[in-house]
């Protein structure tokens, strides 16, 4: 299944609403060039009362709804929207990650379908995976070091733009999203 087209959605109607987001997990690693799979979209935001608001509309605009499921993850929110699959995690604490404003100052722009998305730097990805050890994020580790690795060494393009101030001043109405890859 191509998730183009619903990540592309997803971040129009965080758009129209200001939500500023930063995609986190396997679909940034995978938008970073890590051949790893995933199933939901996982994004990094600021938990404000207008945060949450903007998020509900998100949802509302989608045709979706908000859910927080019993999961060990604190303050987790959940968009979904059975009949398109859409299912994107909303986290406003993630593991390895002091802040949301020093993930998204580490951020890497990438264009989606005409959308701009923030995309969680390589390094705060496996920070992350490191320090929530979980299972499935031990086994994808070795993947995203080699990675880092290789685009150290330059051996893989290099991202194009960073999200510094001038670019997250342009993207602060910008949300994350994933991609889906087949298994």
């Amino acid at each position: 299944m191509n998730a183009t087209p619903l990540l592309s959605r997803l971040l129009a109607a965080c758009a129209a609403e200001h939500l500023e987001i930063v995609l986190i997990g396997n679909a940034a690693a995978a938008l970073h060039g890590a051949p790893v799979t995933t199933l939901d979209f996982d994004f990094m935001f600021r938990d404000t009362p207008t945060n949450m608001r903007k998020l509900k509309r998100v949802a509302a605009a989608l045709g979706g709804m908000i859910l927080r499921p019993y999961y060990p993850v604190s303050r987790l929110y959940r968009l979904v929207h059975d009949a398109s699959g859409l299912q994107a995690d909303f986290m406003p604490v993630i593991h390895g990650v002091r802040s949301f404003e020093g993930l998204k100052a580490r951020a890497v722009c990438r264009d989606m379908d005409g959308e701009t998305i923030l995309v969680a730097s390589l390094g705060d990805i496996i920070a992350s995976k490191r320090a929530a050890n979980r299972e499935q994020d031990r086994a994808v580790l070795p993947i995203l070091e080699e990675l880092s690795e290789m685009l150290g060494r330059g051996t893989l393009p290099t991202p194009k733009k960073t999200a510094g101030k001038k670019a997250a001043e342009k993207t602060s109405t910008a949300t994350p999203a994933r991609r889906r890859k087949r298994s």
